[in-house]
């Protein structure tokens, strides 16, 4: 039965070419909107290492107090004195202190311009909080740390850059005029949005491609390329920057359970209490510890425009809807006659029910497919309207392809349910008396 409800309802269909096309335009551009919009923000809204997103947490630590924090919450960033208090305290699992770099990498053929190379200032456990893959060697060891070596974890990009792509660990690599010995090259590593690194395009910017010892790089003064706040005079030199009260090291704790995360949580609280007693602070503790999709969260990372857009395109898909309800309840009771005849004959409402149901997956079924290349068309002009570090990140695949021919059928199902009802409401006699 279904094969010849089917059939009836391409019959239907072909009867009426212009109504035809008016559904499924209706519904190839309400859901080519929708779908586009829906590729951008799945890219800014998904979890960014899902294995691992629950036992990942940064630490916040007021520095500034009542008035000057953000409007009551710590900033995102620790002081050097902070972060290294709670490094050498080692409360978890693992721990790194981070911060982001910008190096300018000096190729060995003299013939070549140094180019600029993004990357960041941490501590050898980085790789195995963050599951970074390798592709050759691996990261440094915590005796690399405590040494100040100069080791350096290259990304494959500037890998292929500069040693063309071959297995580059045990050499060395210049960076700002400074040897560096590479221990690993990382696979290409796509974590989106980088949560670590927020304030480089809201962590859809370049992905870092130079991983130095922290120790070394504080050797070396490497500044920070990433947001400072200092709420008053540093002073001059290197160590004055250091001890001040200038907030721009990141702090990330590994910690596996609840238990440790709320021991973790009661030791910030703790510390800051001594930094009160001690004069530091002249405020009551005020520490956070978040996890990564809490701080994503906190950090607003979805663009307003992606949720605005979001918004407008699922209710753009709405009226769309609206009008082919219309347009279908307005075909369908042309043929009350019709169907006055069948019910007649012996038709029960069930069977009515399914013609027409049919016949409306039938044009939703077209409305994907014209949704699905005005969704391609549509992937093409996303960065006019979103920034194009995370307008390039949306793509079409499988799942999204998947997506697509499920939201036409069955929101088009959703809006012939009320003509197919009222197409079952027909009195035979009726209709058979008036004709």
């Amino acid at each position: 039965m279904f094969s010849y409800y089917f059939q009836l309802g391409l019959r239907s269909l072909r009867r009426n070419p212009l109504l035809t096309a008016l559904m499924v335009m209706a519904i190839g551009f309400g859901v080519a909107a929708s779908m586009t919009t829906w590729s951008v923000f799945r890219v800014t809204s998904g979890n960014p290492i899902p294995q691992k997103s629950s036992s990942l947490f940064i630490a916040q630590v007021d520095n500034y107090g009542q008035g000057n924090n953000d409007a009551g919450e710590p900033l995102p960033w620790l002081t050097y004195t902070d972060a290294m208090a709670l490094m050498h305290a080692h409360q978890a699992k693992r721990q790194t202190a981070l911060y982001a770099i910008a190096t300018s990498a000096v190729p060995a053929d003299p013939q070549r311009l140094a180019f600029p190379a993004r990357g960041y200032a941490t501590y050898g456990d980085f790789f195995a909080m963050f599951d970074v893959p390798f592709l050759f060697g691996s990261g440094w060891s915590a005796s690399d740390d405590e040494a100040h070596a100069s080791v350096v974890v290259i990304g494959r990009e500037l890998n292929e850059k500069i040693f063309a792509g071959a297995n580059s660990v045990g050499r060395e690599i210049n960076l700002d005029g400074v040897n560096y010995r590479v221990v690993g090259v990382t696979d290409r590593w796509e974590v989106r949005p980088r949560f670590f690194d927020l304030d480089n395009r809201g962590g859809f910017g370049v992905a870092g491609q130079v991983y130095l010892p922290f120790t070394r790089a504080l050797d070396l003064r490497l500044k920070t390329a990433s947001g400072i706040t200092c709420n008053r005079d540093v002073g001059s030199g290197w160590e004055s920057f250091l001890h001040s009260d200038c907030v721009w090291v990141s702090l990330w704790a590994e910690l596996p359970t609840a238990a440790d995360a709320e021991r973790y949580r009661q030791f910030l609280y703790g510390y800051a209490a001594q930094q009160q007693r001690t004069g530091r602070f002249g405020w009551a503790p005020n520490v956070r510890l978040r996890d990564v999709m809490q701080w994503l969260s906190y950090r607003h990372v979805v663009p307003k425009e992606a949720q605005i857009s979001l918004l407008v395109a699922f209710s753009f898909l709405l009226i769309c809807l609206v009008n082919t309800a219309g347009l279908l309840l307005a075909k369908f009771m042309r043929r009350a006659p019709e169907i006055g005849v069948r019910r007649a004959l012996g038709a029960s409402k069930l069977a009515v029910y399914m013609q027409f149901m049919i016949e409306a997956a039938s044009v939703g079924l077209a409305g994907a497919v014209l949704g699905l290349l005005l969704t391609g068309l549509g992937m093409l002009c996303v960065d006019r309207v979103f920034d194009p570090s995370i307008a390039k990140l949306a793509h079409i695949d499988l799942s999204l392809v998947g997506l697509t021919i499920v939201v036409s059928v069955l929101s088009t199902l959703l809006a012939a349910f009320y003509p197919t009802w009222r197409a079952a409401q027909v009195q035979p006699a009726w209709q058979l008396k008036s004709n």
